[in-house]
C-alpha cells in the first residue's frame, strides 16, 4: 500500500509555523532540498551562480511579504537546513530556470528540459448549478516526478491575522493547491509562452499562498491576476458562495477564462482567444496531449445528465485515455529518461472545508480526507 501524504498542522508567529513545519517532518524537507539541489548540480555553474540566484529570490520574496521570509526560516531551522535550501524549494521552477539561462544551455535542450521540468496537471471546478452538493467541487491532477511523492505532504496553518489555510504543498514549500476557511479554492497548471523568463518576478508558489490568505475572493484575484511573475502559469480560482475564475498568466498579464455549462476545465495549453492573438503557446512540445487531457475532462463531466458529485470528477481525473500520455499518468520515461507521473490527485469541496488526497492515482486508489477542522479520516477506495 501507498502510504499517504502526512498532515502537519501549524500555528503562531511566521517564524514558529515555519519551525513546527521543519520539526514535524525533516526528512521530507531534507528530500525536497536534495532533490532541488541536484537539479542545480546537473547545470554546472559556475562558482557564486547558485548563491547570486538565491539571493535575488530572496530579495523578490523579502519585498513581496517579509513573513514568507521569516517562515522559511522556521522552517530550515526545524529540518537543520540553510536558509538557501528552504528558498529554493519555493523558487524553484524559476531558480533552476535561471539557472539553465546561467549556464548557457544550448537551445536545442530547451525541449528536453521543459519536459522534464514542467509540472503538468488536468484540473477542474464544478460550480453549484452543476454541483449534487450546491457548492464548490475543486479538483487536480498534480503530474510531476514520482519522487516527489516521498516529499509532499498536507499542510494546516492556523492563523490569527486571516482564514486558515489548508493546503497540499512539497515539504519546505509555502503553498500549491489547497483552500481557506473563507471557501476560497487555489490549483494551478503549468503553461509556457514566448513571454517566460524576461522579467524578474514573484515566485509562483508564494502567488497562490497569498491568494489563499485573503478573506475575499477579489483580493485573491486580484494578487494572481497582477503580481508579476517570471514565467507563465495558469491558476484556477473559486469561492464556494458560487463563483469560478481561471486566469492563464503570462509574466506581465492575465487573461480569463470563465465557466462554460458550469464547469471550467484546464490542462497545459492555452485557450483564452485574447491570450492567442498577443503570445506564442510554446508549451506543445513538452505537453502534447494536454489538448486531449483537457477535452477528455470536460467530455466526461458534462456526460451525465445529473448534478455531480466529488466520485464524478475523481472518475474522470481517473482517466486513462490514450495512456500513458493520459489525465492520469502512470510513471513513464520522458525525453531526457527521468520519471514522470500524477503524483497526486487533488479534490476539494470548500462548503465542507475538506479536501481528498491520493498518492501516485494511477497506482493507488486510497484516499485521506483532511480537514480545516478536524484530523485526517482513511476514504474509502475509489470504484
Amino acid at each position: 500500500m501507498i502510504a499517504p501524504f502526512p498532515f502537519v498542522s501549524v500555528s503562531g508567529t511566521p517564524y514558529e509555523r515555519g519551525r513546527q513545519h521543519g520539526t514535524a517532518v525533516t526528512e521530507r524537507v531534507r528530500r525536497s532540498a536534495r532533490f532541488y539541489s541536484g537539479q542545480l548540480d546537473k547545470l554546472d555553474l559556475r562558482p557564486g551562480q547558485r548563491e547570486q540566484l538565491i539571493a535575488e529570490f530572496s530579495r523578490s520574496i523579502a519585498a513581496f511579504d517579509g513573513a514568507y521570509l521569516e517562515e522559511m526560516r522556521g522552517i530550515a531551522d526545524g529540518a537543520g537546513l540553510e536558509l538557501d535550501a528552504i528558498i529554493m524549494i519555493n523558487a524553484r521552477t524559476e531558480v533552476v530556470a535561471k539557472a539553465r539561462l546561467l549556464a548557457s544551455r544550448p537551445i536545442e535542450d530547451d525541449d528536453e528540459d521543459e519536459e522534464k521540468m514542467a509540472d503538468g496537471c488536468t484540473g477542474a471546478i464544478i460550480l453549484p448549478e452543476r454541483s449534487w452538493s450546491g457548492g464548490i467541487i475543486q479538483g487536480q491532477n498534480w503530474d510531476w516526478q514520482p519522487e516527489c511523492a516521498e516529499t509532499a505532504i498536507v499542510l494546516r496553518i492556523r492563523r490569527e491575522d486571516g482564514p486558515d489555510v489548508l493546503t497540499f504543498v512539497e515539504a519546505g514549500g509555502l503553498g500549491r493547491h489547497g483552500m481557506n476557511s473563507a471557501g476560497i479554492c487555489v490549483t494551478g497548471n503549468y503553461l509556457r509562452s514566448d513571454r517566460d523568463y524576461c522579467q524578474e518576478g514573484v515566485p509562483l508558489a508564494l502567488i497562490r499562498r497569498k491568494a489563499l490568505e485573503q478573506e475575499h475572493l477579489a483580493l485573491s484575484m486580484k494578487f494572481v491576476a497582477t503580481t508579476p511573475k517570471a514565467c507563465s502559469t495558469n491558476m484556477m480560482l473559486s469561492q464556494n458562495s458560487g463563483f469560478a475564475i481561471d486566469f492563464e498568466c503570462a509574466p506581465d498579464e492575465a487573461f480569463p477564462v470563465y465557466p462554460q455549462d458550469g464547469l471550467i476545465v484546464h490542462a497545459n495549453h492555452w485557450i483564452s482567444p485574447v491570450a492567442l492573438t498577443k503570445l506564442r503557446d510554446t508549451g506543445l512540445s513538452s505537453s502534447p496531449d494536454s489538448h486531449y487531457r483537457d477535452w477528455r475532462v470536460r467530455k466526461l463531466l458534462t456526460e451525465p445528465q445529473r448534478f455531480l458529485t466529488r466520485e464524478d470528477l475523481k472518475a474522470a481525473l481517473f482517466d486513462d485515455f490514450l495512456t500513458p500520455y493520459a489525465v492520469c499518468r502512470p510513471p513513464r520515461t520522458g525525453a531526457t529518461g527521468d520519471l514522470t507521473a500524477s503524483v497526486a490527485m487533488i479534490l476539494m469541496e470548500p462548503g465542507l472545508g475538506i479536501m481528498e488526497v491520493a498518492p501516485l492515482p494511477a497506482l493507488n486508489r486510497n484516499f485521506t480526507c483532511y480537514s480545516l477542522k478536524d484530523d485526517p479520516v482513511a476514504v474509502e477506495v475509489a470504484a
